[in-house]
């Protein structure tokens, strides 16, 4: 989708700070932290939210959550973190296009 932010950072158009990147999903650093390490996992393919994920996304949001630990261990995170999915508007999500936030280490550095 030509309108989604998410979709311009897959297509290039935009940067970003990546973490991680295959075939499938793209991993980042948030842009507004909400603690010292936060980074968002997303799938290159635009799947609105987790609503409208259907059964043919399984293996993919698999991919989204087994990846989550080893990013966060590499990131840092080796005493735990929290993961966090955002569906629909007064779920709080912000961008439509899944996202799983990983997030832990303390406070966000001071900016």
């Amino acid at each position: 989708m030509k309108d989604c932010i998410f979709c311009r950072i897959v297509a290039g158009e935009l940067p970003c700070r990546k973490v991680y990147e295959d075939d499938e999903v793209l991993a980042f650093h948030d842009i507004h932290p909400m603690a010292r390490v936060h980074f968002m996992i997303i799938p290159k393919t635009h799947i609105e939210s987790l609503e409208t994920a259907g059964t043919e996304h399984q293996a993919l949001l698999g991919h989204l959550l087994l990846l989550a630990p080893r990013l966060a261990r590499e990131q840092g995170l080796t005493r735990g973190f929290r993961t966090l999915i955002r569906t629909g508007p007064e779920g709080g999500q912000e961008v439509p296009h899944i996202h799983v936030h990983i997030y832990g280490g303390g406070e966000p550095p001071s900016r």
